[in-house]
């Protein structure tokens, strides 16, 4: 079967994947860290990407990024991962492939799953255990919802500004959504969607989105289509 086309809609959020090849490490120190930060920061701003939330894993990177136009992302991207990739091989002595072949992609509803989208990036520190209940993973952007920090890659959409009338407002709405968390099957049914190249959101939002998107927004139903019997005459 032929590969879909990665979904890239300007003006919507989007979930978005970068894992080490064979889940190998990426970032093995705070420069590998920072140094893909500042390039991401770099390449977004040029590109015409907003990104609204982000997450960095040893072996993975998560975005939850806005683009202007229908290539912003993958420019973005591609860009990056050239420029982190050869100052990674010369820092670390080695040569040779460090992501996975594609980044992965999920055009989404931002109303409500943007703030969603947020905590679940922003809550895989914790759920992978690299930080106990209650610490800030430095590479996420985190700290900067709950007012630790101010992090010049973060934009914000308007669903983080409607949740309140000043920033003090709209970390402490932030806070209690983020302490209440996203259950098990709310985190597998985002990431099966969108991470998998799909459209998630409410058949409203699919249908609206379906005219200006040339390919399926959701994975067609296994086995084979039923049969139609006739009524015999």
């Amino acid at each position: 079967m032929a590969r879909l086309p990665r979904l890239a809609v300007p003006g919507h959020p989007h979930l978005v994947a970068l894992r080490g090849h064979n889940r190998q490490v990426v970032f093995q120190n705070d420069t590998d860290y920072q140094v893909f930060l500042d390039t991401l920061r770099n390449y977004a701003v040029t590109a015409g990407l907003a990104v609204h939330a982000y997450v960095l894993l040893p072996a993975e990177v998560r975005l939850l990024a806005t683009p202007a136009d229908a290539g912003a992302l993958s420019r973005t991207m591609q860009s990056l991962g050239r420029r982190y990739v050869a100052w990674y091989n010369r820092q670390h002595g080695r040569s040779g492939a460090l992501w996975e072949a594609r980044f992965r992609a999920g055009v989404v509803e931002a109303d409500p799953y943007v703030l969603r989208c947020t905590v679940l990036l922003e809550s895989l520190p914790l759920r992978h255990g690299l930080v106990l209940p209650g610490q800030d993973w430095p590479w996420s952007s985190l700290g900067h919802h709950l007012g630790h920090r101010r992090d010049p890659l973060v934009s914000e959409h308007g669903c983080w500004w409607a949740l309140g009338n000043t920033p003090f407002d709209r970390e402490v709405a932030y806070r209690r959504l983020f302490e209440q968390g996203l259950g098990e099957r709310e985190v597998q049914h985002i990431e099966q969607t969108a991470l998998q190249g799909w459209a998630l959101g409410s058949p409203a939002f699919l249908a609206a989105l379906a005219p200006v998107v040339a390919r399926p927004l959701q994975p067609r139903p296994r086995g084979r289509p039923r049969k139609h019997n006739p009524v015999p005459i």
